[in-house]
């Protein structure tokens, strides 16, 4: 996403006001709109054919909204992992020499996770106010963005703590596996679904009920489960595949879903065309 409103940022070579008019004055028989359109390129920046004596913008406005939209996708991954942590999903190694209170020596605070929320939040405030603002001007041109634009490296600088900080709260946290495996262990209504859509494939109508019934509104247990599977006028190796069903072994394709690119290029998922071939 940002790479692609990297790619799209323009320049412009038209004089002025945008219409060429010193440069045909001067050269009347030059093709200044070629010119223009091969130094612009030359600087491996889209051409803007039509501009005042500056750019729109746009191309700015659509950077800095990129940007934001990285930014809150890495602010939401702040707060659920210093919730994790808070939860003691996740555990975190202790750095030598570093300080998690002022009081309680014990403590090991998601400080990162922290820093980075922090400063990505003040990130996309300037970079909201950078996209409104830049993409508007008194007529030809007014110099207000030039003062604000001076903020533009600012944003970014808090952009890029907010990466690096993010990325070293990510190399300190540990999966704590006993209290992952506890809290599945307490919860197994999260098979419910799985149970439900099995029954279904089965051709039983009723499956959402019955889960519903059973699970909703009440503590529950893998033996209730089991005993409504024994319950069951089911194929025997129906009734065993549900019986089989666990918590912690009902997770999909999540591993392999990990290790994959966040962008989808197609591969792995087959031909697109229709025909299967």
């Amino acid at each position: 996403r940002v790479q692609r409103a990297t790619d799209d940022l323009s320049g412009k070579l038209a004089g002025a006001s945008g219409t060429y008019a010193a440069h045909v004055a001067a050269y009347p028989e030059v093709d200044w709109q070629g010119v223009s359109r091969s130094v612009v390129w030359g600087l491996d920046l889209d051409h803007q054919p039509l501009a005042t004596q500056v750019n729109p913008c746009d191309d700015l406005a659509a950077l800095f909204d990129a940007l934001r939209g990285v930014n809150s996708v890495l602010l939401d991954l702040d707060v659920d992992a210093w919730l994790y942590v808070s939860d003691r999903y996740l555990g975190q190694r202790a750095v030598e020499g570093e300080t998690g209170s002022s009081t309680m020596p014990h403590k090991v605070n998601p400080i990162d996770f922290e820093n980075s929320e922090g400063n990505l939040s003040k990130a996309n405030s300037d970079l909201g106010f950078l996209g409104e603002y830049v993409t508007t001007s008194r007529l030809q041109r007014d110099l207000s963005d030039s003062t604000v634009k001076r903020n533009i490296g600012a944003a970014f600088g808090h952009c890029l703590i907010g990466y690096s900080k993010t990325a070293d709260g990510l190399s300190k946290v540990v999966p704590n596996e006993v209290v992952m495996r506890e809290e599945l262990d307490d919860t197994p209504e999260v098979i419910g679904e799985a149970v439900q859509t099995i029954l279904r494939r089965e051709g039983d109508t009723e499956a959402y009920e019955r889960v519903k019934t059973l699970s909703r509104g009440s503590r529950v247990t893998l033996e209730d489960f089991r005993a409504l599977f024994d319950e069951l006028d089911v194929d025997p190796a129906v009734r065993e595949e549900l019986r089989a069903l666990t918590p912690a072994g009902y997770v999909g394709i999540a591993a392999d879903l990990a290790d994959r690119p966040s962008v989808d290029d197609g591969s792995g998922l087959g031909d697109r065309s229709g025909d299967g071939e």
